[in-house]
C-alpha cells in the first residue's frame, strides 16, 4: 500500500480549518473579555460563564463522542466474544447527562466553582484537595493519551501514514488552539468537528450496508453465519460484569472536571439543564453509525475482499474494525470522509481533556496554593504551559507499547472507583469531613489494585464470585467489583468522617492532633444565607431571559 495523497490533502484541509477556527475564537475571547466583569482566568477557562447553548450543546456532546467512542462501540459490535448489547457507551452516558443536570449541576453552579476540585478544597483544605487532584490529573493525560492512539490506528490503515507523524500533527494542532483561546476556541471548534462527525458517519453508512462482500445484516443478527451472531448475548453468568460496565461508563463520567467545564460555563442554571439534556440525545444518534459498522463487518466474507483471511478478528485487529471497513468495504473517497470523522471526533475530546487538566492546575494548585497572589496575565501563562505539559505528556504515552483499551480502562477506573464517591460525599453530605476522604480514598485504590487487572498484567490477590476464565482465555472478575469498591469507597468516608467528628468535636483527642482542622469549620451566619438566597432568586427571575438570549445568539 503507498501513502495516500488525495486522503492527506484532505486531512490538511481539515486541519486548517479546524486552526482557522481556533484562531478566530481567540480572538473573540479578547474581545468578550473586555465586556466581561469576570477575571481572565474565568474568561479562558469558562467563557466568561456566558456561553452559547446551542455552541454549549455541540461541545459538550464533541467532549463525550471522542475517537474511543466511534472505534469502541464498532469494535464491541464486530466482536464475536461481544456484540452490539455490550456497545454500551451511548446509553450510559445519557444517564450521565440527566443525573449531571438534575443532581450536580445546581451545587456546581450556585457556588460560582471554577473547577471540580474547589468544593474539595473549600471544604477539606489544601492538602486532601491535592491529593485528591492527582488521579483526576492523571485521568486527563491518559483520555489525551488513549484519544492519540485511536487517530495513530486509523491513520495508519487508510492513509498508510506513518504513526508517529499522525500522532504528532494531530497533537500539535490541538494544543496550538487550545493554548490561543482557551474554552472559546475549544467550543467553536468542537461546533465543526461534531457536525464533520455526524455527516460523515451518516453518509459512509449507506456504502457500507450495500456493498457487495456483505450480507445483509437483518440476517445475520441472530443467526451464525460468518461469525458469531453481531447483536451479541448476556448470559446470567455475565450479567454482573455487564452491570458494571455500565456503571462504570454511567457514573466515572461524572467525576470528569471537562464535564463541569461546559455545566459552569452556561449563563444559567436553566440552560446548563438544556445543554445536559440535548446533549444526551446527539450521543444515541451519534452511536448508531459505529454500531452499524460494527454489524456490517461482522456480516462480511473477508476472503472475498483485498483484506482476506485470517479475519481481523484473527489477527488481533478487532480495535481498528471502523477504519477496516471503510478502507475495504467503501469507495477510497468515501474511506477518506470516514478518517475525516474519526480525527474530528478525536481532536474535540483531547482538546477538552488539555483544558480540562490546565484548569484543574492553574486554578486549585498554582492560583489555590502555590501563588494566590499571581496576576491574571501570569495565569494565562501558567494555562498555556499546563496545557503544552499535558498535551506532551499525552503524546508521550502513546509510543509505549499498549493498546488504547488499556488508557481508557485505567483513566475510567479511576474516575469512578475513586473520584465519583469523593465527589458524592462532599456536595451531598454535610458530614463528610478530609478524614474520611483521606480513608475512602485509600480504600478505593487498594481495593482497586488487589481486585487484578489482566490487561496490564497485574494479577488479582482477591477473586471475587465469579472470577474465571473469559471467551478469550483471560481470567476475568464477572462480580461487579468496581461498583462494589466505589460503593464500599462511599461507605469508608461516611463512616470515617463521622467518626472523626465525633471524636475530635468532643475532645477525645487533643486538638493539636486535628491535622485536617475540621473543628475550626463554620457555618455560614444567617445573614449570609438569606443574603445567598435572595441572590439566588434573584438569578432565577432571569434565567429564562438568558437562555431565550443565548439561543438567538448563536
Amino acid at each position: 500500500m503507498t501513502l495516500n495523497v488525495p486522503g492527506l490533502v484532505v486531512m490538511a484541509v481539515f486541519y486548517l480549518l479546524i486552526l482557522g477556527i481556533g484562531i478566530w475564537a481567540s480572538f473573540r475571547s479578547k474581545k468578550q473579555e473586555k465586556k466581561c466583569t469576570g477575571n481572565g482566568m474565568e474568561i479562558t477557562l469558562l467563557a466568561g460563564r456566558n456561553i452559547n447553548l446551542l455552541v454549549g450543546i455541540f461541545t459538550l456532546t464533541a467532549t463525550w463522542v471522542g475517537g474511543g467512542f466511534i472505534l469502541g462501540i464498532a469494535e464491541a459490535a464486530y466482536n464475536p466474544t461481544l456484540g452490539a448489547v455490550w456497545a454500551l457507551m451511548p446509553v450510559p452516558y445519557v444517564l450521565t447527562f440527566f443525573l449531571g443536570g438534575f443532581f450536580f449541576a445546581r451545587p456546581m453552579r450556585e457556588n460560582r466553582y471554577v473547577t471540580m476540585m474547589d468544593p474539595f478544597q473549600q471544604k477539606y483544605g489544601n492538602v486532601m484537595s491535592s491529593l485528591l487532584i492527582l488521579p483526576a490529573l492523571v485521568a486527563d493525560v491518559l483520555w489525551v493519551a488513549r484519544t492519540l492512539v485511536s487517530l495513530g490506528g486509523t491513520m495508519s490503515v487508510i492513509l498508510d501514514l506513518p504513526y508517529l507523524y499522525s500522532i504528532i500533527i494531530s497533537s500539535v494542532v490541538a494544543i496550538v488552539y487550545t493554548l490561543m483561546g482557551g474554552l472559546y476556541s475549544v467550543a467553536y471548534t468542537d461546533v465543526i468537528q461534531l457536525i464533520l462527525i455526524f455527516f460523515s458517519l451518516w453518509l459512509c453508512v449507506p456504502f457500507l450496508m450495500t456493498n457487495p462482500h456483505s450480507l445483509d445484516i437483518s440476517l445475520t443478527a441472530y443467526n451464525q453465519t460468518f461469525q458469531a451472531p453481531w447483536v451479541g448475548t448476556v448470559e446470567l453468568d455475565q450479567a454482573g460484569k455487564w452491570f458494571d460496565d455500565f456503571m462504570l461508563l454511567a457514573l466515572g463520567g461524572l467525576a470528569y472536571q471537562a464535564f463541569y467545564q461546559r455545566i459552569l460555563s452556561a449563563s444559567s442554571y436553566t440552560q446548563a439543564q438544556v445543554t445536559c439534556f440535548a446533549s444526551s440525545g446527539f450521543c444515541l444518534v451519534l452511536g448508531i453509525p459505529s454500531i452499524l459498522v460494527g454489524a456490517v463487518a461482522a456480516s462480511t466474507d473477508w476472503n472475498s475482499t483485498a483484506y482476506g483471511l485470517p479475519t481481523p478478528y484473527e489477527r488481533n485487529q478487532a480495535g481498528s474494525i471502523l477504519p477496516i471497513a471503510l478502507q475495504y468495504l467503501t469507495p477510497p473517497y468515501i474511506s477518506i470522509i470516514g478518517i475525516g470523522a474519526v480525527a474530528a471526533a478525536v481532536m474535540s475530546s483531547m482538546d477538552s481533556a488539555l483544558l480540562s487538566s490546565a484548569s484543574l492546575f492553574s486554578s486549585n494548585i498554582y492560583k489555590n496554593i502555590l501563588r494566590k497572589q499571581a496576576s491574571d496575565s501570569e495565569m494565562q501563562w501558567v494555562i498555556r504551559i499546563s496545557v503544552v505539559v499535558v498535551g506532551l505528556a499525552g503524546t508521550g504515552l502513546t509510543f509505549l507499547d499498549s493498546s488504547v483499551l488499556v488508557f481508557w480502562l485505567v483513566g475510567v477506573d479511576m474516575s469512578y472507583t475513586i473520584m465519583f464517591p469523593q465527589l458524592v460525599c462532599v456536595l451531598f453530605f454535610k458530614v463528610s469531613n478530609a478524614y474520611g476522604a483521606l480513608i475512602g480514598f485509600m480504600m478505593g485504590i487498594i481495593l482497586r489494585f488487589m481486585s487484578g487487572e489482566p490487561l496490564i498484567g497485574l494479577p488479582p490477590l482477591i477473586e471475587f464470585p465469579g472470577y474465571r476464565l473469559d471467551a478469550e482465555g483471560k481470567q476475568t472478575q464477572y462480580f461487579p467489583f468496581r461498583t462494589a469498591i466505589m460503593m464500599l469507597s462511599l461507605f469508608s468516608i461516611l463512616l470515617f468522617s463521622w467518626l472523626a467528628a465525633i471524636i475530635i468535636n468532643k475532645g477525645l483527642l487533643p486538638e493539636k492532633w486535628d491535622v485536617f482542622k475540621i473543628n475550626r469549620k463554620r457555618k455560614p451566619s444567617a445573614g449570609a444565607a438569606e443574603a445567598e438566597k435572595a441572590k439566588q432568586a434573584k438569578e432565577g427571575v432571569s434565567e429564562a431571559k438568558q437562555l431565550l438570549d443565548n439561543t438567538t445568539s448563536f
